[in-house]
């Protein structure tokens, strides 16, 4: 019976010291080991074996966000791994004042890693505590050196001046800063209602710029369509009488060639008449006709006195009769011309009878 006591013991003191002398260790995570209190080792993921009783795991302190009833909690803990990850920590609003002394919150998000475990074991106690106040207090220190509007549009400046300086001061901790997004600024109430009334008139005052320029650019628009509107107008109306003055011209032209045309078959049928007709009296005469036709022809009572020489003109029609039956019998120009020809031959040679027929 006391054997089987005895062996019964030794069982439970070697499952004891299994249990105490074996850890199994996650990905991502180790787990610093004491022998003796001293640092010794770091255990990696995996299966490991300890010594009881003179190694001892180190206990690190560790701030962490818990949920209860709806309500998020900051406890700090104690933990014997070491998480590799890396973490996001949303450290809460803080207020802080701006170079013209406006007072603004400001929170935001930090990325960071554990690349030394024994210098985040050793060097520091509590890191994500240590890198909340290092960031508040770097966040200050930015803010403070800008206004509020540089604060509101240098959020890319500021992300990368806090991650360098939180990235160099964590270095001795065995941290790395990845990353540092600004979430949130929000400035006071009066502060935003001032902003959107500046926002407001901002863009009444933008509005304003275009409608004005939108006006002048149409005044400019019409000016210059007008001008070559007129400007063709211009060359049409000169075209126009450039044509007009070609058209009367020509028709000067034809109306010459016409009237001597006309004249010199008057003066031809004229020269083969026995009563001798001046022609210039001939066409005076169409014209005085001509005229009285006009006057004539009017709705409107006139009373029209004649010239003195009116009487000879019209006593000469009797001699324009004649000179139309000789234009009548005369059968063209080329024979009128050889007429001309013998009747000049006529005046030459006195014993031939001038030939009519012909």
């Amino acid at each position: 019976m006391e054997a089987f006591i005895f062996l019964s013991v030794l069982v439970i003191l070697a499952a004891v010291l299994i249990a105490k002398s074996i850890y199994i260790i996650k990905q991502a995570e180790v787990m610093v080991i004491e022998r003796l209190g001293k640092y010794d080792r770091i255990l990696q993921s995996g299966i490991n074996m300890i010594i009881p009783f003179f190694d001892r795991p180190r206990r690190i302190n560790w701030t962490v966000v818990e949920r209860r009833a709806r309500q998020y909690f900051t406890i700090v803990r104690e933990f014997e791994r070491i998480d590799l990850r890396e973490t996001v920590y949303d450290f809460p609003s803080q207020n802080v004042i701006t170079k013209d002394n406006v007072t603004i919150e400001i929170n935001g998000l930090l990325y960071y890693q554990i690349t030394d475990p024994v210098k985040a074991t050793y060097e520091i106690n509590n890191v994500p505590e240590a890198i909340k106040k290092l960031t508040q207090t770097t966040l200050r220190n930015l803010i403070g050196e800008l206004d509020l509007d540089e604060t509101l549009s240098s959020r890319d400046t500021i992300n990368r001046k806090l991650r360098l300086i939180l990235d160099e001061a964590t270095d001795k901790w065995g941290v790395k800063v990845n990353r540092v997004e600004i979430q949130d600024i929000t400035p006071p109430h009066d502060i935003r209602s001032a902003m959107e009334k500046q926002m407001r008139a901002e863009r009444a005052r933008r509005a304003t710029i275009l409608e004005a320029e939108g006006g002048k650019r149409a005044k400019i628009l019409n000016a210059e369509g007008e001008m070559e509107s007129r400007i063709k107008i211009a060359e049409g109306q000169k075209r126009s009488l450039i044509l007009t003055a070609e058209g009367e011209a020509e028709a000067r032209i034809r109306r010459y060639q016409a009237e001597r045309k006309s004249a010199i078959l008057i003066n031809q049928a004229a020269e083969t008449s026995e009563s001798k007709v001046d022609p210039l009296q001939y066409l005076i005469t169409i014209n005085y006709l001509k005229q009285f036709g006009e006057l004539a022809t009017t709705s409107q009572d006139k009373m029209v006195f004649l010239p003195y020489e009116a009487s000879s003109i019209l006593g000469s029609l009797g001699g324009i009769k004649e000179i139309f039956e000789n234009l009548k019998n005369t059968p063209d120009e080329g024979k009128i011309k050889d007429n001309r020809k013998g009747n000049s031959g006529e005046k030459n040679d006195q014993s031939q009878p001038p030939d009519t027929k012909d």
